[in-house]
C-alpha cells in the first residue's frame, strides 16, 4: 500500500501518519467538537450567528440548533443573542463560551504534539 494514497478517513490529519478526532462533553448530554468550536470562533470573530453560519456554509437554523445544544450542555450558556435595536442585534460568546474554546484548543495543541511524536516513532 502506497503512503501517498489519500483515503477518505474521518478525523483530522494531526500528523503525517495519524488521523484523530476528539470531543469534549459537558455537564449535560452533548459534545463539543472541531465543527462546533469553529462555529463559536466565527461567532466571536463576527459578532453574528448569521454571518458565522454563512462563512461555514450552513443555514442559520442549523447554526442556532447547534448553539442551543451547546448552551444546554453546560450550567451556563456559551452564546447569547442580543436583541435588535437601532444598531441591530448580534450574538456574543459568554466568558464560559470563550473558556470552552480555550480548553478545546489547548487540548488540541497538546494532542498534536503527542501525535507528531508518535508519528515519528512509526517512521522508524
Amino acid at each position: 500500500m502506497s503512503g501517498s494514497v489519500d483515503l477518505k478517513l474521518p478525523g483530522e490529519a494531526y500528523s503525517p501518519k495519524i488521523r484523530a478526532r476528539f470531543w469534549l462533553t459537558g455537564d449535560q448530554e452533548g459534545y463539543l467538537g472541531i465543527g462546533r468550536v469553529t462555529l463559536l470562533e466565527k461567532i466571536q470573530q463576527l459578532g453574528s450567528m448569521n454571518q458565522a453560519a454563512k462563512e461555514m456554509g450552513m443555514s442559520y437554523k442549523k447554526a442556532w440548533k447547534l448553539i442551543e445544544e451547546l448552551n444546554a450542555m453546560f450550567d451556563e450558556p456559551l452564546v447569547i443573542k442580543e436583541q435588535g435595536g437601532k444598531s441591530g442585534g448580534g450574538t456574543q460568546l459568554t466568558p464560559r463560551g470563550i473558556q470552552a474554546i480555550q480548553q478545546f484548543r489547548g487540548i488540541e495543541e497538546r494532542l498534536v504534539a503527542f501525535l507528531e511524536a508518535e508519528s515519528k516513532k512509526l517512521q522508524n
